[in-house]
């Protein structure tokens, strides 16, 4: 019971330092400036139909997780509407992390399915990192772990759409035992 309430603390701290201005003090711009200077990321900008973009999304959790962010959806450099992230989790996790993320979309079809009001990423789905992190996860599906060096090594494994779509993640801080982006829930609001 312990764990629980301690689990739930943590949660709602991520929560509510999400929904800070401080959370907010990257610029939307800076964000995809950030990501623009990846080399890994570099190709997706100039051949992708459009993104999404969440300059701070929040994460944390012991036995019982959950992330929470907020961002903008773009097509063709302009924005379109607002999206809001979230993810609770059941599993083993444990930790705090705050991360930018950004989704390529591939084509008009991926971005309309994105952008049609609601839309979740399956269990199956994971994200790049693009900067110095170590990953684990332990579902249904089997544990994994790696260690990803970020762009100082240049080494990157070659990174293509997966149903349309394609995730990177730039971490800010934290450590999180956990990096599934599986089960992340988007509610899409046009401009």
């Amino acid at each position: 019971m312990k764990f629980f309430k301690l689990g739930l603390f943590l949660l709602m701290l991520v929560f509510v330092m999400s929904l800070s201005p401080l959370a907010f003090a990257d610029t939307y711009s800076n964000t995809i400036n950030v990501f623009k200077k990846s080399d890994v990321t570099k190709p997706f900008f100039k051949n992708c139909y459009g993104y999404a973009v969440f300059p701070t999304v929040g994460k944390g959790g012991i036995g019982i997780g959950g992330a929470y962010g907020k961002g903008q959806v773009y097509k063709k450099g302009k924005v379109t509407g607002t999206v809001s992230l979230a993810k609770i989790s059941i599993g083993f996790q444990l930790g705090g992390q705050a991360f930018s993320e950004i989704i390529f979309f591939q084509d008009k079809r991926s971005y309309t399915e994105f952008t049609s009001g609601d839309f979740e990423f399956d269990a199956s789905a994971s994200a790049v990192a693009i900067t110095a992190g170590v990953q684990a996860k332990a579902g249904t599906e089997g544990a994994t772990a790696g260690a990803s060096a970020g762009p100082a090594t240049g080494d990157y494994a070659k990174t293509n759409y997966s149903k349309g779509m394609v995730v990177f993640i730039h971490t800010k801080g934290g450590l999180m035992y956990e990096a599934a982006i599986g089960g992340q829930k988007f509610s899409f609001t046009p401009k």
